[in-house]
């Protein structure tokens, strides 16, 4: 017998999520309705941008509801249809529940082909993260050869694709990140040019000699002194994609610090936010280009798996002390075992 389990959101965190923030139920498994598929979990996202959900405040998505099931990126495979489109055994990606099964409309998932590329990678490089860092990058930091580009967060499953778009781009790459195990991986195996380990290195100093020539496009995953920093670094004409801001997610007051009004008036510069959905329209240009890059070996990619459905919170609240390098993600299920 198939058995369904759900996450809830049962608190708005206060600070750093807690567990008790959150609660396992089992379910029942859902029942189809005409033109929807079953879908059985095999992997789910676990992104940084979900914290913000978690609190009732404006934001550019809606807030997950009290008790009521999470929903993120998912890759999971038909286990049951009443659909025309998808049949059992297909493999599908969308934004769906936290939880073992699914019963969705087949508009509301997309057919993935599994001999083109891991079932993993259109969740990370071939998905948001990838298509994330592609348009930021290329649109409102425009990179050009020669020029320095430095990415915070940048062992992430974004930075390290802004990074590795960067230097095919002619760039010269500086990445900051937490350890020097990050560190190491940046520089021997993605090919940065520099990296600073932000808990062991003063930034400021440290950027002035990784950038003797300043900075011409900041890639900020971060926020925060980290990103204070590198504003003070700035060239005349300086383009600066925000992306995300990891280090303010937690607080529970407003943030307070430089005022970089004029670092931005008297360099000409851009700093300008953005969310992937901005480029809904460009989505499979991106997907295309990158599944070139990824196949010539231009791009490579990391994931850190955590297996079993019952650890998604604890991968979720390891994005906030710096667990991962690369792409978070839980395994939920083996593929191919359609009957549970």
């Amino acid at each position: 017998m198939m058995k369904n389990e759900k996450i809830l959101l049962v608190n708005r965190p206060k600070g750093t999520p807690q567990k008790s923030d959150f609660r396992f139920e089992e379910a029942a498994v859902p029942e189809l309705q005409n033109d929807q598929v079953l879908v059985k979990t095999i992997y789910l996202s676990v992104d940084p941008y979900m914290r913000g959900r978690m609190s009732d405040r404006k934001s550019y998505i809606p807030p997950f509801e009290l008790n009521e099931v999470i929903s993120g990126g998912v890759v999971g495979q038909v286990v049951e249809s009443r659909s025309g489109e998808l049949a059992e055994g297909d493999f599908v990606i969308g934004n769906l529940g936290w939880q073992r099964y699914n019963a969705v409309s087949d508009a509301e998932v997309r057919k993935l082909d599994p001999s083109l590329a891991p079932l993993t990678a259109n969740l990370g490089v071939l998905g948001m993260t990838g298509l994330t860092a592609y348009f930021g990058l290329l649109d409102i930091g425009n990179p050009q050869e020669g020029e320095t580009v430095v990415v915070s967060g940048a062992a992430g499953a974004v930075g390290t694709i802004v990074g590795q778009i960067a230097k095919i781009k002619g760039a010269r790459v500086v990445g900051i990140a937490g350890s020097d195990e990050k560190i190491a991986y940046l520089k021997e195996e993605l090919g940065f040019d520099e990296a600073i380990n932000y808990k062991t290195e003063k930034v400021y100093e440290a950027l002035k000699t990784a950038c003797p020539d300043g900075v011409d496009v900041y890639f900020d995953n971060v926020g925060g002194e980290i990103s204070d920093s590198v504003l003070g670094l700035i060239n005349k004409g300086a383009r600066i994609p925000v992306c995300g801001q990891i280090a303010l997610y937690n607080l529970e007051k407003a943030d307070v610090g430089p005022r970089m009004q004029s670092q931005l008036l008297i360099n000409s510069a851009l700093m300008k936010g953005f969310i992937v959905s901005d480029y809904a329209a460009y989505f499979e240009e991106g997907a295309i280009e990158l599944a070139k890059w990824l196949k010539e070996g231009k791009l490579s990619y990391s994931e850190n798996i955590v297996d079993g459905f019952e650890n998604t919170i604890d991968a979720f609240l390891g994005l906030f002390t710096g667990e991962n390098t690369g792409k978070q993600l839980v395994k939920v299920a083996e593929p191919g075992n359609i009957q549970g």
